[in-house]
């Protein structure tokens, strides 16, 4: 499906960066997307989207998957 967007689709360079970095990081490689941190463990909605990238992070902050449009 992130094959449907626009620009970059996935981050696997940020996965254990800081999630502010890698916040900033997907809007300077993509600006079509909203990167939005959620801590592990948190319920996020399943709809696909374009427009969205989930940050991952731990408590640490410390970004836990490969941040990926959807």
């Amino acid at each position: 499906m992130a094959s449907e967007c626009q620009g970059k689709s996935s981050w696997p360079e940020l996965l254990g960066a800081d999630g502010g970095t890698a916040v900033t990081t997907i809007k300077r490689e993509n600006p079509l997307v909203n990167p939005i941190i959620v801590p592990e463990g948190s319920s996020v909605t399943r709809d696909f989207r374009c427009d969205r990238v989930w940050v991952w992070v731990n408590t640490k902050n410390i970004v836990t998957r490969i941040p990926v449009i959807g």
